[in-house]
């Protein structure tokens, strides 16, 4: 996002993510997504919704060409779309449902330690994510040759490839 569309289109999506994140924590810490996940077609709606995201990220940023960043949109993705691959993605999730259901180290007080994690969760999650946004701004500004841009976005894609095949095998360690 930042060496597609500079620092500040790229804030307004990572608020969305940051959003999003917290929305699927709410739903991990009430409940709503093991009730809404424990129905089988529901995950596995979500389950292909996400792949298929996923795969159309990688691909974007695969055929890119030689310039480091997704195809050119008209417009960055904003706020919704932000919003809309969180509510999707199975990592927010299993890094949630780890999060807020193990490592319990106040278990006589539920509330304080679910509000703590939140808190500790997004005093890293912020800055992490700003960090990334800032090193693509970096890395268009560094012009770097068409073959080391390729590269990245091949290693990019690649990740992203993983993140998919890993949500499956998770996905398939659950049933």
């Amino acid at each position: 996002m930042g060496a597609a569309y500079g620092f500040r289109p790229t804030l307004r999506y990572v608020f969305g993510l940051w959003a999003g994140n917290n929305l699927v924590a709410l739903a991990v810490i009430t409940g709503v997504a093991a009730i809404v996940l424990g129905v089988p077609v529901v995950r596995n709606v979500l389950l292909v919704a996400s792949v298929v995201y996923l795969l159309y990220l990688a691909a974007r940023i695969a055929f890119a060409g030689t310039r480091v960043a997704f195809i050119e949109a008209k417009r960055p993705p904003g706020i919704a779309a932000a919003l809309m691959l969180q509510a999707i993605n199975p990592k927010a999730y299993a890094v949630n449902t780890t999060l807020f259901t193990g490592f319990a180290y106040a278990p006589d007080n539920l509330v304080w330690e679910t509000a703590s994690k939140l808190v500790i969760f997004n005093l890293f999650w912020i800055p992490i994510h700003l960090a990334w946004a800032w090193a693509g701004v970096t890395l268009e500004r560094l012009n770097l040759g068409v073959r080391h841009q390729f590269h990245i976005n091949v290693v990019m894609a690649l990740a992203m490839l993983g993140v998919v095949i890993l949500a499956l095998l998770s996905s398939f360690g659950a049933n």
